[in-house]
């Protein structure tokens, strides 16, 4: 039963550890995203984030930090995307390829070591962009010099020890540490929805209220669908004599995932999309050519204003991002190698490059069923918010918070799952 695995849980110590130290580090979070830097007007900060769909998805993801103005306002955007542009960057110079996919655990560490020094101007341009916005706005009081460029350090400092304590998750608990801050922010306004919820209920939406959850319900049910389904490819390996005993022989088989690249190609297109917003946000104002383009840039990116272009791009952004991230992480060519090593075969196929191929020629199928229901599931929620009219559920109908939410859950749950196994086995 499913208490019992909890019980067995918080038995084992190094896993109660691990599940302790996310908690905590959960709770740092949740203390530094309520810490404000000064001369903010909160009411006018909570009119502006209802009224503005982009800036109140991305606060979302935030946790509350971006409307609070806090000192980690940013989350972990910066992060995030100085790692689309470095792997992005993969395809351009081959070098950096090689250091990525072929010098092993050394060139991984020095390639992450330059998402981490990107990270920082990168969240200095995002932060400056910010506050010059909401003075623009009137949301915070005109900032002196020294005080901006304080604010700005901050902001930065905030950013980078956010990318530090996901880090830490990742080295030291359990599941990836940038995916389970995500969530963690997501799930700190849930309470806030629910609120919003019941005080904002009136009888005549119910049949929108109810079409809402048979929507969820149903996003919830493809997620759990596309996340577990596996494509498995057998796998034979050679009898092999050693004096008088016989190894190998045995039949299995290689799990191939419908869609590899589990939740991030969905917290990438969100990064990627909310970027242009926040750069024509900041541009908007200026006035004259430049300021016309910003506006019409936009409002382009404005799910309000132009729905069907929207989710358009999200949709693309989605497909792509599905296949990049699949092509950048998983490398059919070394499991073939892997496989001739220990003396494994796919029957009727050659071991070594036609081995690759046949993975290649699989993955290409199957990830066009993983992507294409990856994007519709994450479009959904926006096509359902603009029939139903509910403005009241930022944290479901958001449509990408419910999706990261269920993929981070069963994730995560795998992985313990998984410890829990391997220490069953250490009994043997």
């Amino acid at each position: 039963m499913w208490y019992q695995k909890v019980f067995q849980i918080f038995k084992i110590k190094d896993l109660r550890n691990k599940i302790l130290f996310v908690l905590a580090i959960f709770a740092i979070f949740r203390i530094m995203a309520n810490i404000p830097i000064p001369g903010i007007d909160a009411e006018k900060m909570r009119e502006f984030f209802g009224a503005n769909q982009l800036f109140g998805l991305l606060n979302v993801f935030t946790g509350g930090a971006l409307d609070n103005l806090s000192i980690v306002m940013l989350g972990l955007g910066p992060y995030i995307t100085s790692v689309i542009i470095l792997q992005l960057l993969t395809m351009i110079f081959p070098q950096l390829e090689r250091l990525y996919k072929e010098e092993g655990e050394q060139g991984r560490q020095k390639f992450n070591q330059y998402g981490r020094i990107l990270t920082v101007p990168l969240a200095i341009l995002q932060s400056y962009a910010m506050l010059s916005l909401f003075q623009r706005q009137g949301l915070i009081e005109i900032l002196p010099a020294n005080l901006l460029f304080t604010s700005i350090l901050t902001i930065t400092a905030g950013a980078v020890f956010l990318m530090w304590l996901g880090e830490l998750i990742s080295e030291k608990g359990i599941g990836n540490g940038i995916s389970l801050m995500i969530f963690a922010g997501i799930m700190a306004d849930f309470p806030n929805n629910i609120r919003q919820m019941i005080v904002g209920y009136e009888v005549s939406q119910l049949p929108s209220y109810l079409l809402f959850f048979a929507v969820a319900f149903l996003i919830i049910a493809g997620v759990v669908l596309i996340n577990e389904a596996r494509r498995n490819i057998p796998v034979s390996y050679a009898k092999r004599v050693r004096g008088m005993r016989m190894y190998g022989g045995a039949s299995t088989y290689l799990p191939l995932n419908v869609n590899p690249a589990g939740v991030i190609p969905i917290i990438f297109a969100l990064s990627i999309l909310l970027f242009p917003g926040m750069i024509a946000n900041f541009l908007g104002g200026t006035g004259g050519t430049l300021g016309n383009i910003a506006q019409s840039v936009g409002a382009f990116f404005d799910p309000q204003r132009n729905l069907l272009g929207y989710i358009s791009i999200y949709f693309i952004l989605v497909l792509l991002f599905t296949y990049f991230y699949t092509a950048v992480t998983f490398d059919p060519k070394a499991i073939s190698n892997n496989l001739q090593k220990m003396g494994g075969f796919v029957p009727g196929i050659r071991p070594g490059k036609a081995t690759a191929d046949f993975l290649y020629y699989i993955l290409n199928r199957v990830l066009v069923i993983g992507a294409v229901s990856l994007g519709l599931i994450a479009v959904m929620p926006f096509i359902v918010q603009a029939v139903t009219d509910i403005k009241v559920f930022g944290f479901l109908v958001g449509g990408t918070s419910l999706i990261i939410v269920v993929s981070v859950v069963l994730e995560t749950m795998r992985q313990i799952k998984a410890q829990l196994q391997m220490r069953e086995y250490e009994t043997f």
